[in-house]
């Protein structure tokens, strides 16, 4: 750390890098949740799933003969939007974490396999 910005005076060089690792680190979390593909996938269902829902609260007399008196739109409309919230709480109470230094150090040091 020499050649950057001066310490604050009551950080050590260590602390200080103790203390810019955990903020790299807040960064990576963030970062990885951001990307988690069930947030996507969650939040298109849900999208989805309230477009065919509002078709099928209106039916038309066509819509429900073609589907032999099932109110299709509707009924999948509900299963997709809760599919969609279903994907959105697994992602909240299961966030991604991201891998610890020791896993990146361990996937550095391992040979590459083809």
């Amino acid at each position: 750390m020499s050649n950057e910005e001066p310490l604050p005076p009551h950080l050590t060089e260590t602390e200080a890098l103790a203390q810019e690792v955990e903020e790299l680190e807040a960064k990576s979390a963030s970062a990885a949740r951001l990307f988690d593909i069930r947030r996507i996938i969650g939040a298109l269902f849900v999208v989805y799933g309230i477009i065919v829902t509002a078709m099928g609260i209106a039916p038309s007399d066509s819509e429900l003969e073609k589907a032999q008196g099932v109110n299709i739109n509707l009924w999948t409309g509900l299963a997709m939007l809760a599919l969609g919230i279903l994907f959105l709480l697994w992602m909240y109470l299961r966030p991604v974490e991201p891998p610890s230094a020791e896993e990146i150090a361990e996937a550095m040091d391992r040979p590459d396999v083809h």
